[in-house]
């Protein structure tokens, strides 16, 4: 016999699948419009946009978006005792500065809608604290999914790095609310693929080169991972907010002159990466300044995601090492492969999941299936690096305090 608390467990589902759509179109369609508006274009991607704009646009832009959206966290800190709508106004702030040029991840703000909306949704209806839990936690997930069409990642966002869960309740909850959240915002996103796979052909030996490739993304991804959580953040009560956010928008606007892929969450890094369209100059310098700007807008204070900025990170650090190889060594590397097989390593170790981090990078390019493995063994090499690295600093740790 169907129970009242299972239908309304059912009902909670459906709408925060539907909540988590409504957040990923409207947060998508909003992205795309202060694009649009700050680079001044019609068509076409934001890099064809910052392509196709000045040098004073590409400055000034990202400085006045970093102002307004100063202005606005400073402004929200008197609003702390309204969390829905504190969240939804920061969740609208994140999305102008991405708009505008930051070197922040877009992921953040659909969460965090999807997951404030979602416990208004769901208010009335009658579950226990660990339902609550799970269905908020799918939520976020769920807005993940739902601006990139990834709805395994969005699932595995949910339960593998909110829940760190494999229990059956939570991974059904979470598969069907992210798979509802990509189809209501279908008619934004189309159901692209953020990225294109080069049509070409790729040996099965690649796999044991994205193993032999994994201390590299294992270095990268510990730097990049020390930078984002170890970096003290501007406190909101100061006004400096305002003025140091701008600091980090013009910095992007005047590097993006020269280097106009380095604007926005990282995905134009990677576009570029996937075509081989990067030189060893231009690898080696996104590899440097782009986790330097991402980190730089959150010790000002700034809040976004961190997603596509570490992959593009990791992007960066794969072209550079198969573009190396095959200028100085001859050998005919594929850099979208390589490129994407450390942009998984490095997002494995940001986000200690590294099934997680396979997963999500196939499907934002949806190569060849058996290009899973090879982004996997990449990701659990790296993790496995990582975590050895972290085990034996500890260990030192110790073995210094108990000398002391």
């Amino acid at each position: 016999m169907v129970t009242r608390r299972t239908v309304q467990f059912g009902c909670a589902i459906a709408v925060i699948g539907l909540i988590a759509g409504v957040a990923g179109a409207a947060t998508t369609l909003l992205l795309h419009a202060i694009e649009h508006l700050t680079f001044h274009y019609s068509f076409g991607t934001l890099l064809s946009g910052i392509e196709g704009s000045n040098p004073v646009r590409r400055a000034v832009g990202p400085l006045l978006g970093g102002a307004l959206a100063g202005w606005g966290r400073w402004a929200l800190r008197r609003r702390q005792d309204r969390p829905p709508v504190t969240g939804t106004a920061d969740a609208g702030l994140q999305v102008l500065l991405v708009g505008s040029g930051a070197s922040l991840g877009r992921e953040g703000a659909p969460r965090q809608l999807a997951a404030a909306w979602g416990e208004i949704g769901v208010s009335r209806l009658a579950l226990t604290a660990a339902d609550r839990r799970i269905l908020l936690a799918c939520a976020a997930g769920a807005g993940l999914g739902a601006v990139y069409s990834v709805p395994l990642g969005g699932a595995l966002f949910a339960t593998r790095i909110l829940l760190r869960t494999w229990h059956p309740r939570a991974l059904g909850t979470a598969l069907i609310t992210s798979s509802i959240a990509v189809m209501v915002a279908a008619p934004v996103t189309h159901l692209e693929h953020p990225l294109s796979w080069p049509d070409s052909r790729l040996s099965y030996l690649f796999v044991f080169l994205a193993l032999a490739l994994a201390p590299v993304a294992t270095a990268v991804g510990l730097v990049f991972d020390r930078m984002m959580h170890g970096a003290p953040r501007m406190t909101l009560r100061s006004w400096m907010v305002i003025p140091g956010i701008a600091a980090a928008g013009l910095l992007t606007g005047v590097c993006s002159i020269w280097l106009p892929e380095l604007p926005g969450n990282g995905r134009s890094i990677l576009q570029v990466s996937m075509g081989s369209g990067l030189t060893l100059t231009s690898a080696a310098l996104i590899l440097l300044l782009k986790p330097l700007l991402t980190m730089l807008f959150l010790r000002a204070g700034a809040a976004g995601g961190l997603l596509t900025p570490a992959l593009a990170t990791g992007a960066a650090a794969g072209s550079l090492a198969a573009l190396a190889l095959n200028h100085w060594a001859g050998t005919q590397l594929h850099v979208a492969a390589v490129s994407l097989s450390c942009a998984a390593g490095l997002l494995a170790i940001t986000q200690r999941s590294p099934l997680f981090a396979a997963l999500f990078v196939w499907e934002l390019a949806r190569p060849p299936l058996w290009l899973l493995l090879v982004f996997a063994v990449g990701a659990y090499a790296a993790y496995g690096l990582a975590a050895l690295r972290r085990r034996h600093q500890k260990e030192a740790g110790r073995e210094i305090t108990a000398a002391a």
